[in-house]
Order: structure tokens, then C-alpha cells, then sequence
């Protein structure tokens, strides 16, 4: 396929206004410390501080490897900088780069369950960085050094490695190393060359290309075939202008002076320099089938477009997301530090991030299961040329990396804390992935390969604008912004939006023929209701609920998201005039609950103030469904304030009454009540009950009534910490969400892909 004919790629593209809100919003930045313990009574804090604390104090002082029992140290990694290379920004300062490294502690925690706090150290000498960061050993489990310029970040690695006794590691150098060695060793497989024979070439000569070329070579790369290139062209033995240490050391003996002359002949080219640092002729005469990293950000040294139009027979690689084969860093230093903190080892060695490069690499190598698939935007890739290297999201990375990582510091001695059983240490790793990102993910993923039209009702609302925009924006289809135009423009001009892009339209709401058209529909189902053709001609035309849901009713649209501006009620109904249910269950709302690695459905949290047993049925298959195409295994607990009849009171009975209801069902999945929300979310509760027909906690939770199920959910949300994502509606004929008054414009993107992924199946 050529250049020309390969489908464009979604671009996500955000204004200055869009970021700087994002950071802003809510509590400034992007971490907070929240107790693991809690801290309700005075005996909590008893335990917690004076006198019980003195305990562990006293048995960490007599054995200092119990910090890692009793304190986060064993979970806990410092992200340190200066703020002397800020991503491609160059030396901005400390605190300039204090939003970048709280972004680097958030990966931490997203990618691998890693706590993180990030340190501006407000120096540029060497010696005084290395000392303000050495005495810092006790508290952390290891240290990420982020953003140092070289030559310094290359001695204050080396040094802090030989003063501490924990991982320090340089992600600018090791993580871009082995994502590119990874990809790298996957691209000779493909083009059937040999390490020790491949002539590469790496342009650029700063921490990360240094990183690159070591690793590689400590992989078997011969050192004869390496030619390194910085601004003044090759580093050839005897050169003077503009030397160093760590570039004399691979300096080669060689007459090539120029990067056009070292890549000719060249198998494979490695850029970590600047935009349009490789032109058409330098590619045109590398050796067939070359292989082409070009990892400069944000621009590459050359693009895949580029490359396609001088030759169809590369390999490319560069660092964006929205081309295959990403070199990107969290592919690795979530789950390097997860690894070597699991077995507290006391650096990260060449055998680890080997070890790293091999696990990474044959992840692509695999076939790709039907519960990952879902990470690589609905589609299933294989091994090749546009598959050398994972995505980000793959959810097989938490178990893979880190297990090859500890493994590898086991054999190479650096590990306190040796793993007995790796099966089941793959499996706690499981268990720490976000399950809310992964699930939002992997439905994201699957809207991107099937966009949807998605209205959105109240477009003259800022957070409703933000919402849509960033719909349009991740790739998941078009968003139709539903108002008044100028007020839609003026509002987006006060937060900073710009309209004029791919993917946003804003819908004509004032034609005579659209609104006869939607104001005839509207008579039909309402004329036998007590409506006249007016009221229905002003109903399209004054309220934009009824407007936008004629629109989807109609195939004009394919979902809609309103309720930003107006009660769930209010909203509810309008919708209900415009749009039939899809089958005879009643609609319902079910909310999806997060809360430390667990994930809860609780229904219904809209829709059924008081229903009956053989709603509640309903309700319980309903939110089953839900839970399974969320890809849950669905366990449903009927809740009640008794647990199998005691006490006995009204609710008991009609909950009992439910589940028997489900008994003449023949339904596929698990499910009894009536029981207590402690039994139903408690292993150790839920065993005191051995006739109970769940095989583990429950994961949807059917209340007695929409009041005790909103009141809960939002109680979670509100007291307990928990992520809550709804109420989603289910069972209408067409996709319909509707949002809480006053949502985010993050909980309206959610609600959003949620009903373009219903409007998809």
C-alpha cells in the first residue's frame, strides 16, 4: 500500500487553553497523598502514630529490610530532576518541570501500580545535585532521575548508582534504549539479519543515543559495525572538535566524515537529533530493507510518509503515537521499577534491562488474544513490518515485564527479596492494573475503529464544548454540537477552543424542512398522547433535547448525550417522547464504581423508583449484560438490609422474591440475595453463607430501589474515593446517555464513548 493510499490517522491535538484548564481543574495538578490506613477513631490513630508506632520504629532499627514491611517504601520511586532538558523544551528551570514529572509519577501509578513522588532539585551543579539526592536512600524504593542535560546526567547517574543502595535509573536514556533495542532485534527477525553483522548508524549523540548504543552492543552488536554521528558529523577515532568521554568511547576508525556518507550501505538508522535531519538521498542509499528509527519528538528526522514515497521496502519506528511502532518510554520504566522493587533489588543492571528488551520484544511476537485486542483500536495485529513493538496500552505488559525484570535480577544476585512462585506473582500483577482505564480504554479503542456521530445536546455550555471537542479529538468520530451557532462560537473563542477542525460540525437546527420533518415524526407518537402538531413543531424547535433525539431516532445521528444543563428526570423524559425501548426490560441505569483495583456495577441508579420483583429480574439481567460487554465476568448480588431472611422486613421479601424470579430464567450467569452489601463485598463475610450460589464477591449490585442505589453510588464517590461513571443508560432502541447536572467535561467524554460503543452493538 502506498503512502497515498493508507487511510489517515487520527491526530490528537490539543490548544494551549485545553491544557492549561486540564492541569487547573478541580485541586491544581495532577497527585495527591491519600491513607491507606484508616484514620476515623482515636484508637485508628493509636496504631497509626503515638504510642503504636513506636512498634515498627523499633523492629525497622533492629532489621532495616522491615521498612519494606511495615512502611510505602518498598512501593515508593522519586522522580528527580533539574530541569536542564525539559522534553524538547531545553533548560527551563525546576519548577518549570514540576508538571512534567507529576506526569511521569501519574504513569507510575497508571501503568504499574507504582507510587511516586517527584522531587525539583534547584541546582545545575553536578556535586551539589549528587548530594542533595543520596541522603534520600531510606525513604524510596528507587530513584528516576528525569530532564538532566548531558554530559552532567551521565555522571550523576554513575555516581548515585555506586552511593545508593536502591535502583537509580535514567529513563531519558535507559527507557528510550530499551524500547528501540526491543524494536530493533524484532525488525533484524523480519528482515533476516544478524546482530553481529548489521551495519547501524545513530545520529545524535546526546544521553538517549549514548543509552542506545551501549545497550545494543551489549547485546551483541559488534562495536566495528556502530557509527555514531552528532552535529559535526561522525565520531571516528582521532577526532578532537567536540569530544567527550562518553562519545570517544565509540569512536570508530573509519574514513566516513559526514551522516551521508556513514549510512550509505547502512542496515539500520537510529535518529535521536532533529526534525529533517535524514534526507531523501540518505534513505535512497541505505542497503535493502533498512530499517529506520526516527525518534526526534515531536517532528521525526523523517516521516513514514516520506520514507513510502522513496522506497516501499522499510522498517519505521519514530516516537508518535498516532505512526505504528511507537518508541515510547512507557513501554518500560513503570514495569522496570515494578520488577526490581517486587525484589527490592538494590540497582537496575544490564542483565535487567535485557531482560526488559527480550520480554517487550516478544510480546509483538505473540498471538494476540481476544481480550487485547480491544488496546489496539479494535483491530488484531500480527508480527510485521507495522507490529515490532506493543502499544502503551497493552494490557499484557504489567505481567510480562516486570516478572522477566525480577527474574532477571534474581539470576544476576542484585535481588533482596527472590519471588518463590512467578505464576502467582504474574497474577498479583494482574491484579494491579487500573481496571477503569484498561475497561475506558479498551472501548475507546473499539469506537476509534468504528467512529460515531454523537449530538451533543447543550453545546453552548463550556464543559459540554470541551467534551465534544475532545471527543473529536481522540479519534472516537464527530461531534454534533447542538445550539445556537454564534453563542456556540463565542463560547468556544472565551475557553480557547478552535471549531474549525476534523471531526466537529455544529448542526442546523433552524431549517424549515429538518424541523417539519422532526416536528411529523414527533406527532405520530404523540398525537394519541394529548399533543397537538404545534406542540410538537414547538417542541423540535424550542428544546434541544427533543431536537437532538429526533436527529438519532432518525438515523440522522447515532447517539446523543445530553443533561448537563437539566435534571436526569427532566432530560429522561423528553428523550422517552422521541425514542422506544429495545426490548420489554424496562431502561435502566447502571453505574460503574472503581475503588482500588475494584469494579462494581450498581443498579438501577436512574430509572425504577420502587420495582417489583419482576423488574428487579430485569434489571439484574440488564446490568449482567452490561457487565460482560464491559468484560466482566458477571456476579449479581440482590441487596437488601437482610442477609437470607434476617431480619425479616418488606424489602427482604421482594429481593428474595426477585432472585426466585430469576430461578424460572434459566439465565448464564450467578447470582443470589437477598444479602447484605458486607457479604456481597467481603470473601470473608460472604464464606460465613456456604449455600450461597457466588463463587467470589459480587460485581453487580441490583438495589431495592433507584434511591437506596443512587444514594450508595454517590456515597462512594462523595466519602469512599471511589471513580463512579454514570448512570449509564441501558435499553433504549438508540444510544442515549445522559449526564449528571453540573458533569465534568471528562465524565461527558466517557458518557459519550459509552453511547457511541452501544450505538456500535
Amino acid at each position: 500500500m502506498s503512502a497515498s493510499e493508507k487511510p489517515e490517522r487520527s491526530r490528537t491535538t490539543v490548544t494551549a487553553q485545553e491544557a492549561l484548564d486540564f492541569h487547573a481543574m478541580g485541586r491544581p495538578g495532577k497527585l495527591e497523598i491519600v491513607p491507606t490506613k484508616p484514620m476515623a477513631t482515636q484508637r485508628d490513630l493509636s496504631l497509626a502514630y503515638s504510642p503504636g508506632v513506636a512498634v515498627p520504629v523499633k523492629a525497622i532499627a533492629e532489621n532495616p529490610a522491615a521498612a519494606y514491611d511495615y512502611t510505602a517504601r518498598g512501593n515508593l520511586v522519586a522522580v528527580i530532576t533539574n530541569g536542564t532538558a525539559i522534553l524538547g523544551l531545553g533548560n527551563l528551570g525546576p519548577l518549570a518541570s514540576k508538571p512534567v514529572m507529576e506526569g511521569k509519577a501519574v504513569l507510575f501509578k497508571r501503568f504499574a501500580d507504582v507510587d511516586s513522588i517527584d522531587l525539583e532539585v534547584d541546582t545545575e551543579n553536578v556535586d551539589e545535585f549528587v548530594n542533595a539526592v543520596r541522603y534520600l536512600g531510606p525513604s524510596f524504593g528507587g530513584i528516576n532521575l528525569e530532564d538532566i542535560k548531558a554530559p552532567e546526567c551521565f555522571v550523576i547517574e554513575s555516581r548515585l548508582r555506586e552511593l545508593m543502595n536502591i535502583p537509580v535509573f535514567h529513563d531519558d536514556q535507559h527507557g528510550t534504549a530499551i524500547i528501540a533495542a526491543a524494536g530493533l532485534i524484532n525488525a533484524l527477525e523480519l528482515t533476516g539479519r544478524d546482530l553481529k553483522t548489521t551495519k547501524l548508524v545513530c545520529n545524535g549523540a546526546g544521553a538517549a543515543a549514548i543509552a542506545c548504543i551501549e545497550l545494543i552492543k551489549a547485546m551483541g552488536f559488534s562495536a566495528e559495525n556502530v557509527t555514531l554521528c552528532d552535529t559535526k558529523g561522525v565520531i571516528y577515532q582521532g577526532r578532537t572538535e567536540g569530544m567527550n568521554q562518553w562519545k570517544s568511547a565509540h569512536a570508530v576508525k573509519t574514513d566516513d566524515r559526514t551522516l551521508a556518507e556513514a549510512m550509505k550501505g547502512a542496515d539500520v538508522v537510529l535518529g535521536l537529533s532533529q526534525k529533517g535531519a535524514f534526507s531523501a538521498d540518505m534513505i535512497r542509499s541505505m542497503a535493502a530493507n533498512p530499517i529506520i528509527f526516527a525518534m526526534a519528538n515531536p517532528d521525526p528526522e523523517i516521516t513514514p510518509e516520506e520514507v513510502a514515497e522513496i522506497r516501499g521496502d522499510a522498517i519505521m519506528a519514530t516516537g508518535r503515537s498516532d505512526y505504528p511502532n511507537q518508541i515510547n518510554n512507557v513501554l518500560c520504566f513503570p514495569y522496570m521499577f515494578r520488577g526490581a522493587l517486587d525484589v527490592q533489588a538494590t540497582t537496575i543492571n544490564e542483565d535487567m534491562k535485557i531482560a526488559a528488551v527480550r520480554a517487550i520484544a516478544g510480546l509483538a511476537r505473540e498471538e494476540v488474544p481476544d481480550e487485547v485486542a480491544a488496546a489496539y483500536h479494535g483491530q488484531r495485529p500480527s508480527f510485521g513490518a507495522e507490529y515490532i513493538i506493543p502499544v502503551p496500552f497493552d494490557p499484557r505488559l504489567i505481567a510480562a515485564v516486570p516478572a522477566a525484570v525480577a527474574a532477571a535480577a534474581m539470576e544476576s544476585g542484585v535481588a533482596q527479596k527472590p519471588i518463590a512462585d512467578f505464576a502467582a506473582y504474574k497474577r498479583s500483577l494482574l491484579a494491579r492494573r487500573d481496571p477503569i482505564a484498561s475497561t475506558l480504554e479498551g472501548l475507546y479503542g473499539q469506537v476509534r475503529a468504528n467512529p460515531k456521530r454523537v449530538v451533543f445536546a447543550e453545546a453552548e455550555e463550556a464543559q459540554v464544548l470541551r467534551a465534544a471537542i475532545g471527543y473529536a479529538n481522540q479519534g472516537l468520530g464527530t461531534a454534533v454540537l447542538l445550539g445556537r451557532e454564534a453563542e456556540i462560537s463565542a463560547m468556544a473563542e472565551k475557553i480557547g477552543l478552535d471549531l474549525d477542525r476534523p471531526g466537529v460540525e455544529i448542526a442546523n437546527h433552524r431549517s424549515p424542512e429538518i424541523l417539519d420533518r422532526y416536528a411529523s415524526y414527533l406527532y405520530g407518537r404523540l398525537q394519541r398522547k394529548g399533543f397537538l402538531l404545534r406542540d410538537c413543531q414547538r417542541l423540535v424547535r424550542t428544546d434541544r433535547n427533543h431536537f437532538a433525539a429526533c436527529m438519532v431516532a432518525l438515523g440522522e445521528a447515532d447517539a446523543i448525550v445530553t443533561g448537563a444543563t437539566r435534571k436526569f428526570p427532566t432530560a429522561l423524559k423528553d428523550i422517552r417522547r422521541c425514542i422506544d425501548t429495545a426490548t420489554n426490560r424496562p431502561v435502566v441505569g447502571v453505574s460503574m464504581a472503581i475503588s482500588r483495583g475494584r469494579t462494581v456495577f450498581i443498579a438501577d441508579t436512574a430509572v425504577n423508583d420502587s420495582p417489583s420483583p419482576a423488574e428487579l429480574a430485569d434489571i439484574a439481567e440488564t446490568a449482567a449484560d452490561f457487565a460482560r460487554q464491559m468484560g466482566y465476568t458477571p456476579r449479581v448480588a440482590f441487596l437488601s438490609s437482610a442477609t437470607f431472611g434476617s431480619p425479616v422486613s418488606g424489602t427482604s421479601e421482594r429481593m428474595r422474591a426477585a432472585t426466585a424470579e430469576l430461578d424460572s430464567r434459566d439465565v448464564d450467569f450467578e447470582y443470589d440475595g437477598e444479602m447484605g452489601a458486607d457479604v456481597a463485598l467481603n470473601a470473608q463475610r460472604l464464606a460465613q453463607y456456604p449455600f450461597c450460589r457466588l463463587s467470589d464477591t459480587a460485581n453487580v449490585l441490583v438495589m431495592p430501589g433507584t434511591h437506596s442505589a443512587s444514594i450508595s453510588s454517590r456515597m462512594l464517590q462523595e466519602l469512599g474515593g471511589s471513580t463512579v461513571i454514570g448512570p449509564i443508560l441501558l435499553g433504549f432502541a438508540k444510544s442515549v446517555q445522559i449526564a449528571s447536572q453540573g458533569a465534568r467535561d471528562s465524565d461527558i467524554v466517557n458518557l459519550a464513548a459509552i453511547a457511541a460503543y452501544n450505538a456500535g452493538n
